[in-house]
């Protein structure tokens, strides 16, 4: 394992809260998809990732890792999700509008849910409680084979990204009193008023 795989991998993991198969896995797709498209670690926005991935499903820790490795992030609106519960996600470099789309190979990930790891997870036992020596065989397998043993990675294609600038003006709800960004403000009454307070959804 290299340096750099090594120190994100501590990092994903304090991040994350726990470890366990699927951030790893995540971590590796990233770091792939970066490498593919020649692109380095997003600072700001230089990069942007949809991701298919839900909630509620066995591996939505995939996710993790992949905003660990690219540093597309919910702060940074440089990340969006789908929900569609799939294994993939798309990398685009927003300086070039190059692209790369990353998914797991369904038979690794057919596999992986068939684990140990994941036979305990299905019984209730929360991931940090999963004995060490259970995880290690998996994490190890991770983290040396090589991607194309366990990843489909597109050819690079166009995706042209609609950029919005930041917004930086905001003023207080004249219901609740609470700053907002004027972008999010509605009108009820003839007053500026925050989506909460305004009664809409939206």
């Amino acid at each position: 394992m290299n340096k750099k795989l090594e120190e994100l991998l501590e990092l994903g993991f304090k991040f994350h809260g726990h470890k366990c198969p699927a951030m790893p896995m995540g971590l590796r797709a990233g770091l792939k998809a970066m490498e593919v498209l020649g692109v380095e670690r997003a600072q700001d926005k230089e990069l942007y990732v949809i991701a298919e991935t839900g909630k509620g499903h066995a591996a939505g820790c995939f996710l993790d890792g992949i905003m660990v490795a690219t540093g597309c992030t919910y702060g940074k609106s440089n990340i969006e999700k789908k929900y569609w519960d799939k294994m993939a996600f798309t990398l685009i470099d927003t300086e070039t509008n190059r692209a790369v789309r990353v998914s797991l190979k369904p038979k690794f990930f057919e596999q992986a849910l068939k684990s140990p790891f994941v036979e305990m997870r299905k019984k209730g036992i929360p991931p940090q409680d999963i004995p060490y020596e259970v995880l290690k065989p998996l994490l190890d397998k991770i983290l040396t084979m090589p991607e194309e043993q366990f990843l489909d990675i597109s050819e690079v294609f166009e995706y042209k990204l609609e950029r919005k600038p930041g917004c930086f003006k905001a003023e207080p709800c004249a219901i609740c009193g609470e700053m907002t960004f004027e972008k999010a403000l509605r009108v009820k009454g003839g007053k500026h008023v925050c989506i909460p307070c305004s009664g809409y959804e939206k």
